[in-house]
């Protein structure tokens, strides 16, 4: 790196120039490559890292990940690490000693020149920093922009603070542009699953409100078993978006008590014979004996149900659920449940995704939560989920739960 540094702790960042410290700066005609700390020689095996001895707080410039550029009183770069080059595509050589306004060109969204509206050098010499903002340099590439100030200290009250440098972080925009897609997508899905069955609710009952006579009891059950059902739709969505929140932001609460995963799994496969699926196309299997689990019996049902309402809607054949004892080699003592079909399976390179939010299988039916929460549900409970191949071909989806009495403390 060429330039100058700065440490935490009360060092002065001249201390660390690149004149003073080799190790940093471009090698030169006739220059051995040792690296020289602050305080003479380094070890030649430490070369381009730092010295022995050198303090933690130490920070280098070119191993921090976002970009640093640093100009002085003068406004020229004094810094300028790696992470700033790639950024704005501009080799730190060609930038150290330029004004700070030249290697910098930042406008604003509107096209306003940054520094004339700025004017970080002779503003008010009460201003500390700027916080992030998103400005543009001038070949159009974004980037998220924090503005720091350093000051000479103030002997009299009165006395104004010169602006000894400036520090300026930048960052890529790219992922706060993900981040933006995904909420797109996020209200983009909602409204979409929203929209069929509140369509359905509303015509179903302004109908049955304006021609109520004009039906007979059974076309009334219709409806109102439509309407049922739409409204349990909603429901779900919106249990499920709530589920989504508290699995990102950590607040999913766990209430233990003794479950019977085999008697939940036959209750599942019960509720969906009961909604018109064949019998013959569920089969559980309960292999061996099974140690004590301590779960949360709501979100154990939400992992099973999700699992098997997924082999059902993109698999094919008999959905096979199978309850055993993993290998404690593997999990320690817990209990392993499988959700197998006999469809396609998931490709190798999709195995990776199956878990994002809004991600779905060549764009078929749902929100794409569905796998989403459950994994969060199984992590919750401290274990693991993966997708797998079926023996007979198919997706497994395995997830296993600890066992044992917990600690209750």
């Amino acid at each position: 790196m060429t330039g100058r540094t700065s440490r935490i702790g009360g060092y002065r960042a001249e201390d660390y120039g690149a004149d003073r410290y080799h190790g940093w700066a471009p090698a030169r005609a006739g220059d051995p490559g040792e690296a020289t700390g602050p305080t003479g020689p380094a070890d030649p095996g430490t070369a381009g890292t730092e010295p022995a001895g050198t303090p933690a707080s130490l920070v280098i410039a070119d191993d921090l990940p976002d970009g640093l550029v640093i100009a002085g009183a003068d406004g020229r770069v004094e810094v300028f690490n790696a992470a700033a080059a790639r950024l704005t595509g501009t080799p730190a050589a060609d930038a150290l000693g330029l004004p700070v306004v030249k290697v910098l060109p930042l406008c604003d969204a509107d096209g306003r020149d940054w520094w004339e509206c700025a004017d970080p050098y002779h503003g008010l010499c009460t201003r500390t920093r700027h916080p992030e903002a998103s400005l543009y340099l001038s070949n159009g590439t974004e980037l998220l922009v924090t503005v720091g100030y350093v000051r000479d200290r103030r002997h009299e009250p009165t006395a104004g603070r010169r602006v000894r440098r400036i520090v300026i972080s930048l960052r890529g925009a790219d992922p706060r542009a993900r981040l933006e897609r995904s909420r797109a997508d996020l209200v983009s899905t909602v409204a979409h699953e929203l929209r069929s069955p509140l369509t359905s609710v509303k015509g179903f009952t302004a109908t049955l409100l304006a021609k109520w006579y004009r039906f007979t009891d059974d076309q009334k059950r219709v409806m109102l078993e439509t309407v049922n059902s739409d409204a349990d739709r909603v429901t779900r969505l919106i249990t499920e978006l709530l589920d989504v929140s508290r699995i990102e932001a950590g607040r999913l609460e766990v209430h233990r008590q003794l479950v019977d995963i085999p008697v939940q799994a036959r209750k599942i496969i019960a509720g969906r014979v009961a909604a018109g699926d064949a019998p013959e196309r569920f089969r559980l299997e309960v292999n061996g004996e099974l140690p004590e689990t301590w779960l949360d019996q709501d979100k154990v049902d939400q992992i099973i149900a999700n699992l098997v309402e997924n082999a059902l809607r993109h698999g094919a054949g008999t959905v096979t659920v199978v309850v055993q004892q993993a290998d404690p080699a593997e999990s320690g003592q817990a209990v392993a449940v499988s959700v197998r079909d006999q469809g396609e399976g998931v490709a190798p390179e999709y195995a990776p995704r199956v878990f994002r939010p809004f991600w779905r299988a060549k764009r078929r039916g749902g929100t794409g939560l569905g796998l989403f929460i459950v994994k969060g549900l199984v992590e919750a409970h401290g274990g693991t989920i993966a997708v797998l191949t079926a023996p007979g071909g198919g997706a497994e989806f395995r997830f296993t739960m600890p066992a044992g009495t917990p600690d209750f403390g």
